[in-house]
């Protein structure tokens, strides 16, 4: 079964820190670049980042310095490191995986992206 599975998620106060999983099964993410999402409760799904085949990440600005997208090729995984977390990040985080030729030029992490993750939750509170 070809899948994305997300983990990680959870409670932190503010200023704390999280990793997020992306794992792939039924198929090689080596081979694709990887998004992270997020949508708050009543807002709209956002790109967070997104790293492509060849190891080169992109982030939005409002989590740049912040938070870094890492791949492990052997895992068949891939990694959201959050740190300074606020509580504007709280959300449900998703990956997506799409083919690196896909990209859209000139945009933030748009692919046609083929696989989607269920996502994991994120909570940031005190």
């Amino acid at each position: 079964q070809l899948q994305l599975v997300e983990s990680g998620g959870g409670l932190v106060q503010p200023g704390g820190s999280l990793r997020l999983s992306c794992a792939a099964s039924g198929f090689n993410l080596y081979y694709y670049a990887i998004g992270w999402f997020r949508q708050a409760p009543g807002k709209e799904r956002e790109v967070v980042g997104c790293i492509n085949v060849g190891g080169s990440s992109n982030y939005v600005d409002s989590v740049k310095g912040r938070f870094t997208i890492s791949k492990d090729n052997a895992k068949n995984t891939v990694y959201l490191q959050m740190n300074s977390l606020k509580p504007d990040d709280a959300a449900i985080y998703y990956c997506a995986a799409g083919p690196d030729a896909t990209y859209y030029s000139g945009t933030l992490c748009i692919y046609e992206y083929d696989y989607w993750g269920r996502g994991t939750q994120v909570t940031v509170s005190s």
